[in-house]
């Protein structure tokens, strides 16, 4: 797979400066990297990059921002932001807006790191399976974290032995394929993520050596679609996971006291996930 990757200037130039002291630090840990081509590989330079870009830019925005004269990309925020509060609270409910932070991060990160493989002399980083296996082990330690920290420890187990309104004699079954699906999750956001991104970048990589011009710009614009559509289904999976992470038992109970349909809920976490992922 490293050898389909084409020389960034950028990296050569980011190794050149900072790869002997990182190799330095490396070596006394252990490590051998006398033999590395780049001793700080593409992807963690472009996703450093990124990071660095995004937090500069936020700097500057917020001395600019403005209640009674907002700018247009003042205005352009609010209404992603808004846009992004709608969907919390539609998916996880009137709490979801306190989650807006990570998957606000998290789709913005994925986002630009998916367009930055169009701009030349970049790639993308989630391109490589470490930066998506990244991403989705992150997701996943937050969404247990908030479902330990909303319902408790006890609690939170308990509804990995048996849905609400089961018998436990069950969980000896249920609780194993539980455990299961949950660590597949983390197979399912990176690899769905990395195949589209790396697949999408090798054909555009593909076409450009054969017709260096014209040729790759259909295809270049269906990544920026591609893209965006791929970090919108990787938030969307996140939201419908914490839904079901911080759903609280009682809460379903009482609730289902008014809404006989209601004890479908949590059966319908997965079909909507799956309906998300096609």
């Amino acid at each position: 797979m490293e050898q389909l990757e084409h020389p960034l200037w950028i990296v050569d130039t980011v190794n050149e400066v900072f790869g002997p002291p990182v190799a330095g630090l490396l070596g006394l840990l252990g490590f051998d990297l006398s033999h590395a081509e780049h001793v700080i590989p593409n992807y963690l330079v472009i996703a450093t990059l990124i990071v660095l870009a995004v937090t500069v830019g936020c700097a500057l925005m917020r001395s600019r921002l403005s209640v009674e004269d907002p700018g247009p990309v003042q205005l352009v925020l609010e209404d992603g932001l808004t846009g992004l509060y709608g969907l919390l609270e539609d998916t996880i409910g009137p709490k979801g807006r306190r989650y807006a932070t990570l998957i606000g991060s998290v789709g913005v990160f994925i986002l630009l790191c998916n367009l930055a493989g169009l701009v030349p002399g970049l790639m993308a980083p989630t391109s490589n399976i470490n930066v998506t296996l990244g991403c989705a082990i992150t997701v996943w330690v937050y969404y247990h974290f908030q479902g330990f920290k909303e319902q408790g420890v006890v609690a939170y187990i308990k509804h990995f032995a048996a849905p609400p309104g089961a018998p436990i004699w069950i969980a000896p079954i249920y609780f194993p394929i539980e455990i299961i699906s949950h660590f597949s999750r983390v197979l399912s956001l990176s690899v769905r993520l990395f195949g589209n991104v790396f697949g999408e970048e090798l054909v555009i990589l593909i076409l450009f050596s054969i017709v260096p011009f014209l040729v790759p710009l259909p295809m270049m614009m269906l990544g920026i679609i591609t893209g965006s559509l791929q970090a919108f289904i990787f938030v969307m999976l996140t939201m419908i996971y914490l839904q079901g992470a911080v759903t609280v038992d009682h809460d379903h109970d009482e609730a289902h006291d008014h809404d006989d349909g209601y004890g479908h809920h949590e059966a319908g976490h997965d079909r909507q996930a799956a309906a998300v992922a096609v």
